[in-house]
């Protein structure tokens, strides 16, 4: 009778066991090694494809990392703006890091003429986050009007880092991370702490770097991935859809001229500026011109170049603080006190509508550019928005796409 009980329990035992190793493997258990290294892999992350639409990687899913080698990704076609990855830090530099001042034998000046990229990818624990927009970029000041920016900096959160190549001069990991005011060893990544490794990606190929991560030089339009932790399965990896290059005929910008076809009637129209203030604009006359900068503004239409408007935000009695003296489309911004001006404003003073699907009353496939002197881009956020900036030149596509993007030589060079 006793060898029949503790036959019976020998039995329960074993089958209670093998039911709790089919439980563990039906949940990605079993195998692994405790780090993580068999956890079941995430929507959009880990799979034959990069991450749907280059977007951020579910929180609420639990990222497949290895303890070996991680592949690449199949690559993921994007354009400048996308945000790549979740947000974790504040746009621009820190306190710390660049505000103006020479940074890691960096100055901050206006805009090269040349610019190229290389991209960044910061992933924690198998889960990217996107790096921030306006590192390395100062704002226009009154004492500074113009602003600046370094030789490395970011425009937006797709993890490009532009970098000025007019010299071609070639820039590391470790000046773009003293631009940002960041921390970057291998155990610190901008204030993410963990074992960290490097991986670049140049060509497709991609090979794990082991040396000092300061002195890391940014790959000429290839890939850095910063892993904190453990390591993702794959690795994101992206074609970019470039900007036309520029023409090499320079458009002369003459005072009182005219660039384009004349297509808009001059002034504001009937529901633009009457006098009143326009989105916290004033009109005035005699109005002092302490703040004076210059952006530009070019319309496409199906290959076609519309004039701007002369004479918009100017009235018998008084002019607008952003405002046009001539159809070679400079916005003039003349204030008395430093402020922030959009595109958008200058639209409103004029009386004409500005989305995406409509510039001036004329609508259909739009794709917006930004030029500043030479770091050219996508833009893809509201054009209402687009703040105006010394010798900044938005370029307006509707219909036929552009083959090459204007340059300007211009009457008041700043």
């Amino acid at each position: 009778m006793l060898k029949e009980k503790q036959m019976n329990t020998r039995w329960m035992t074993s089958a209670l066991a093998a039911a709790a190793l089919a439980l563990l493997a039906a949940c990605g258990g079993g195998g692994g090694s405790g780090n993580g290294s068999s956890s079941p892999t995430s929507s959009g992350e880990g799979g034959a494809s990069s991450p749907g639409g280059a977007s951020a990687p579910s929180g609420a899913s639990t990222p497949s990392t290895t303890t070996g080698t991680p592949t690449l990704a199949a690559a993921t076609a994007v354009v400048d703006g996308t945000t790549i990855g979740a947000s974790q830090w504040s746009d621009g530099s820190t306190s710390t890091g660049g505000t103006g001042q020479a940074v890691a034998n960096l100055n901050c000046t206006v805009a090269g003429n040349k610019y190229s990229y290389s991209h960044l990818s910061i992933y924690q624990n198998g889960k990217q986050l996107s790096l921030p927009a306006n590192v390395g970029y100062v704002k226009p000041t009154m004492a500074k009007q113009t602003g600046c920016v370094y030789p490395v900096h970011t425009v937006d959160a797709s993890g490009k880092i532009r970098m000025d190549v007019t010299s071609n001069a070639s820039y590391t990991l470790g000046q773009f991370f003293s631009v940002w005011g960041q921390p970057l060893s291998t155990t610190n990544v901008a204030g993410l702490t963990g074992n960290v490794t490097a991986w670049v990606n140049t060509g497709g190929t991609l090979t794990k770097y082991t040396g000092d991560l300061s002195s890391l030089v940014l790959p000429d339009k290839g890939e850095v991935t910063l892993v904190i932790g453990a390591t993702p399965t794959q690795i994101a990896t992206y074609t970019w859809t470039d900007p036309p290059p520029f023409t090499s005929t320079v458009t002369t910008l003459s005072y009182g001229g005219l660039v384009g076809n004349l297509y808009f009637t001059d002034g504001n129209t009937a529901t633009g500026g009457t006098g009143a203030p326009v989105d916290g604009l004033i009109c005035a006359a005699g109005m002092a011109e302490t703040f004076h900068v210059h952006s530009h503004v070019a319309i496409f239409k199906d290959g076609q170049w519309l004039a701007f408007p002369k004479n918009v935000g100017i009235l018998s009695s008084c002019n607008y603080e952003t405002h046009t003296h001539d159809n070679t489309g400079i916005i003039h911004i003349e204030t008395p006190n430093f402020k922030d001006f959009t595109l958008g404003q200058v639209f409103d003073v004029w009386g004409m509508p500005l989305s995406s699907t409509n510039v001036a009353g004329i609508t259909g496939d739009i794709v917006v550019y930004i030029n500043d002197n030479g770091d050219v881009r996508r833009y893809t956020g509201d054009p209402r928005n687009i703040p105006l900036t010394s010798l900044r030149d938005i370029t307006f596509q509707i219909g036929k796409p552009l083959t090459t993007l204007p340059t300007y030589s211009w009457y008041e060079p700043q």
